[in-house]
């Protein structure tokens, strides 16, 4: 069999490329001792199900389960329902709730750590919307996943964002359901880049100040929050805000650009992960946060570091659409059998972008069989006109 390709390049034109060796990282691995690490896993959608930009998600509930047993037995926690470029773009709460229900069972069978996302997503965000159907949006999803004997990581509400008047607002909103959770749960605050919608979130565009309200959050209520998860790309603010955080209280990186440097910290201190670029890199990043543990960095730096081209072009503007990159790898890698995501999402990335993707795993030695990779890529390739 054959690592070769011919693949399209900007201006038009076929250049060859070879595949290199199989990716040397480990298929198993003990979870991470100095650092608590998540990822954020995708879901796989059913090929032969309806899956239209209009219709509910239909998903292949075995492919589903199998790639968190992947990421457990690399030694990842599974940061379930927490696919912010899927929920409200195809994951509906209908199917969420079942998604949360079986990952929960399979995660107590296995021993698997699990939290789950909890949000408003399936109240829109439409005009009229209230501060009092937010709260009971939230405590509905809340409820639920507490009901099934889950952890809760607090998603952010674009309902939220469409009626709060105020910084006050939100923190009304939030007081309300931290005061009924029964578990510290983990914060999640995420940037415009990933979600439009919650632009000028927490009462304030400018995020020192919105910064400034999250903080006196968490203060208030630290005894109900495990960490928080920010994901702003901007390693500078994350920083900032980890070195202002109560001690019981951790740091979550979700900035898929700065990663290597987040978690691997400084004197004052470091971030754990609640990454959607794990989902990705799971091997990779197990072999590095293996290293860390060992107090290696600088094998952790030589692993993590050629995937951070990789991360930043999945999650290149617009931001939103990263998750289409990660299914077209697990899809590569033989995760999947097939290319098709719930909404048509596999659509919304270029083939030019898929094709730049395949050479950057390819760069950071994350392709697991590559004559397989070569043969799928030539399927996708085919369906272009490209024979």
């Amino acid at each position: 069999m054959t690592k070769a390709l011919l693949l399209p390049q900007p201006d038009g034109k076929l250049l060859p490329y070879t595949l290199g060796e199989p990716s040397p990282y480990p298929v198993a691995a003990s979870p991470a001792r100095s650092r608590v690490a998540f990822a954020a896993a995708h879901v796989v959608a059913n090929p032969l199900g309806e899956n239209s930009p209009a219709s509910p998600a239909s998903i292949d509930w075995q492919a589903t389960l199998a790639y968190r047993q992947h990421l457990w037995s690399l030694g990842f926690s599974v940061a379930e329902a927490m696919d912010t470029a899927q929920r409200g773009m195809g994951l509906d709460w209908t199917a969420t709730q079942e998604l949360i229900r079986r990952s929960l069972a399979a995660a107590k069978a296995v021993g698997g750590g699990i939290a789950c996302g909890a949000g408003t997503d399936h109240l829109l965000a439409l005009p009229g919307v209230t501060l009092t159907q937010v709260k009971a949006a939230y405590e509905e999803q809340c409820g639920f996943v507490e009901s099934q004997g889950g952890r809760i990581i607090l998603m952010a509400s674009r309902a939220l964002a469409a009626c709060a008047k105020s910084p006050d607002d939100y923190l009304q909103v939030y007081d309300h359901i931290l005061s009924q959770v029964k578990e510290p749960v983990i914060l999640h605050w995420l940037g415009d880049m990933f979600d439009p919608a919650l632009a000028g979130y927490w009462g304030h565009r400018d995020p020192e100040a919105a910064m400034q309200v999250c903080l006196s959050l968490i203060e208030r209520h630290a005894a109900k929050i495990n960490g928080i998860k920010i994901s702003l790309l901007d390693a500078g603010k994350e920083i900032t805000m980890r070195r202002k955080l109560p001690a019981s209280v951790k740091m979550y990186t979700g900035d898929d650009f700065n990663y290597p440097e987040l978690i691997q910290g400084d004197a004052q201190g470091f971030s754990h992960a609640l990454l959607g670029i794990f989902d990705a890199i799971a091997p990779a990043a197990a072999a590095a946060l293996q290293a860390l543990d060992e107090g290696d960095t600088a094998r952790y730096r030589a692993i993590l570091e050629p995937t951070v081209p990789l991360s930043r072009h999945i999650f290149k503007a617009p931001t939103f659409y990263y998750k289409t990159g990660v299914v077209f790898l697990a899809y590569l890698n033989g995760h999947q059998s097939h290319f098709k995501m719930v909404a048509g999402m596999e659509s919304a990335r270029s083939l030019l972008h898929l094709t730049e993707l395949l050479v950057l795993a390819d760069k950071a030695f994350l392709i697991k069989d590559p004559e397989m990779a070569a043969r799928r890529m030539h399927r996708v390739l085919a369906l272009a006109g490209i024979e």
